[in-house]
């Protein structure tokens, strides 16, 4: 296929995309209104006990943690609300090849948090609340096929890291498997390739965080097993990244670790779950919780009716951003022409295991850390326009989190640095990067959706 044709093809499936999006919205009923905690019967800020939970103890809760961080001379203090949601759920994609060309069954799926009601989702997103259907409402679409993967074939099967700045220790199941059976479509989804996504991830706020950080766990670097590897090089415009895929060198994983290790072992962390009411700087303030001092986010409660969903009407509390944060990925091209990514082992307050590789710069609207020179670096290259690759907002999980959009970049570096890089920074290939996310809880939520945004 030429590349006129194939181009005009692409462009007429992603305005069929789009106008199939803006139906179903168009025929969506939402009503998410504002409340304030102690109005609803099911949920409500428990002072006595200092949690926001429901009259179950089911799906989730809100309480406070206290936290003193210390690594390489610098101390963090923390105190905040924290979810704690300790079951594990699925976000999972079917695949099918049509004429020799991989598809997926994307799903048009409104969360109550999202900020254009309907976004691009996996095919199945459901907590394991959802799928047991502890809420009572109907069974999740398709989740037989994931709760039987073994019969079909398992391309990924990986249990990640959410955000961990939000939530505590709190994991989902990311799932792919690959079908050659026939499967009724319904309304709500849609084959799609993977050219198509990459694209549609270029229009702000439309394919949702959870599609993202799946699709970055796809095993590319079994690529350079294939004794023929002639088609996939001539598929690459940027040759610099079908090096950083496709390529002899060893991947060091000792080095790496023995990083990640010192940080674990020689930094100091002490941390207590505490009654949020005994969190100094936040109080209840209009219904809402919130902090005395600038914050990233505070808490909020809402009501809920969403036609269609499992359950038509709820109230839950979410996390509502106060501004929008900015997560970057600094890229370079290095002596033998092979792309390179420059990652920060990270330690935040809610992860799973101290610490997990994040992208350059993961920087919250209203940022208590003093930036390192690598931050401020970065914050630098971005005066000059040429250096910008992507730059599009995306949001955050709209099932815990209310209306939250981050501006992701993707920035080659344009001069060297005139500084000795941190012992918490380090240049890898993507290789590295892609079989490292084949482990579970070594690359954060941040930086794999970064990841899934690169076109090969």
């Amino acid at each position: 296929m030429s590349s006129f044709f194939k181009n005009y093809f692409i462009k007429s499936l992603i305005i069929d995309t789009l106008k199939w999006i803006n139906k179903l919205n168009s025929n969506l009923v939402v009503d998410i209104s504002k409340e304030k905690f102690g109005n609803d019967i099911f949920w409500f800020y428990n002072e006595e006990k200092g949690v926001i939970t429901n009259k179950n103890n089911s799906f989730f809760h809100i309480i406070g943690l206290k936290e003193t961080y210390e690594w390489n001379g610098k101390k963090q203090i923390i105190e905040q609300p924290i979810i704690i949601q300790n079951e594990i759920g699925y976000l999972g994609i079917i695949c099918k090849e049509f004429d020799g060309v991989m598809h997926y069954l994307m799903q048009a799926k409104i969360e109550p948090g999202n900020i254009n009601k309907i976004q691009i989702s996996p095919t199945i997103q459901a907590t394991k609340s959802n799928f047991t259907q502890m809420h009572g409402g109907k069974r999740p679409a398709y989740i037989d096929y994931f709760m039987n993967a073994d019969k079909y074939d398992i391309i990924v099967d990986q249990i990640q890291s959410e955000q961990s700045s939000r939530f505590y220790k709190k994991r989902n199941r990311n799932i792919i498997i690959k079908v050659d059976e026939d499967i009724e479509v319904l309304p709500s989804h849609k084959w799609m390739t993977m050219q198509q996504i990459k694209v549609l991830m270029r229009i702000d706020n439309l394919v949702n965080m959870d599609t993202r950080t799946v699709l970055s766990c796809i095993p590319y670097y079994k690529w350079n097993d294939l004794k023929d590897k002639t088609s996939i090089e001539k598929s690459f415009k940027d040759k610099a990244l079908y090096k950083s895929i496709v390529n002899d060198d060893p991947i060091d994983l000792v080095n790496i670790y023995n990083r990640i290790n010192d940080i674990k072992m020689y930094s100091e962390k002490t941390s207590e779950f505490v009654k949020l009411k005994d969190l100094k700087s936040w109080h209840m303030q209009d219904g809402e919780f919130v902090c005395k001092e600038p914050y990233p986010f505070k808490v909020i409660f809402c009501k809920i009716a969403i036609e269609g969903r499992e359950v038509a009407e709820w109230t839950q509390p979410l996390f509502a951003a106060n501004g929008d944060a900015t997560f970057g990925l600094m890229m370079r091209d290095n002596k033998d022409g092979k792309r390179e990514f420059l990652v920060k082992i990270k330690h935040e307050v809610g992860c799973y295991d101290e610490v997990e590789l994040a992208p350059t710069l993961q920087m919250e609207a209203i940022h208590n850390e003093e930036l390192d020179c690598v931050e401020k670096a970065f914050l630098d290259a971005l005066k000059n326009e040429k250096n910008i690759m992507f730059d599009h907002m995306l949001s955050e999980e709209g099932g815990r989190f209310y209306h939250e959009q981050n501006r992701n970049l993707l920035v080659m570096q344009e001069n060297e640095f005139d500084f000795e890089l941190p012992r918490e920074y380090m240049w890898l290939d993507y290789k590295t990067l892609n079989y490292l996310v084949q482990h579970n809880n070594i690359l954060n939520i941040q930086l794999r959706n970064l990841l899934s945004l690169l076109e090969f």
